[in-house]
């Protein structure tokens, strides 16, 4: 078992997500956005971020491999991404964090080729101080030191996603 410190509590995230789709909302109002989730530890952020979305949208996921363990192998991987056409419509790709850059740069990258009217980012949490890119997100939950957390959907070795708060893992 490993000695888990709470980062971030259940009412924290609550608040700050509905906060988030309210600021989302705004900006898409009047439009009807495709989400795109990376699987899997963007589930359950993204499930609750939609809840505060009054829009008409579509949802699509893309599983991605980035992660050995507690590190970032620097090579983002698809194992699944959705044939939809995205051709003149705006996306908005969530992900549970944004670390070094590698991944959402990548796949922002793969959507920009299917010419959608816009593409932009929001990501539960950013960890600035590990950025070996120059990618920032448009959208940002909580910014966080360099820590391994999990809980909220996030992940080690697949245990601890279904923590309803985020907590950093001493392994």
């Amino acid at each position: 078992m490993h000695h888990l410190d709470t980062l971030l509590t259940t009412e924290a995230i609550r608040d700050r997500v509905a906060e988030l789709g309210a600021t989302i909302a705004s900006d898409y109002e009047g439009r009807h956005p495709c989400i795109v989730a990376l699987l899997n530890g963007a589930l359950i952020f993204t499930a609750d971020l939609v809840r505060h979305l009054p829009l008409s949208t579509t949802i699509e996921f893309i599983k991605v491999a980035s992660y050995e363990g507690t590190e970032s192998t620097g090579e983002p991987r698809c194992l699944y991404f959705p044939e939809t056409s995205l051709a003149g419509r705006d996306v908005l790709i969530v992900d549970d964090i944004l670390d070094t850059g590698h991944t959402l740069s990548h796949i922002k990258g793969l959507l920009l080729a299917r010419n959608p009217e816009s593409v932009r980012t929001c990501v539960f949490l950013d960890k600035p101080s590990r950025r070996v890119t120059d990618f920032e997100a448009d959208y940002v939950g909580f910014e966080i030191e360099d820590a391994f957390v999990v809980g909220y959907g996030m992940d080690y070795n697949e245990q601890y996603r279904n923590l309803p708060y985020v907590a950093i893992i001493r392994t």
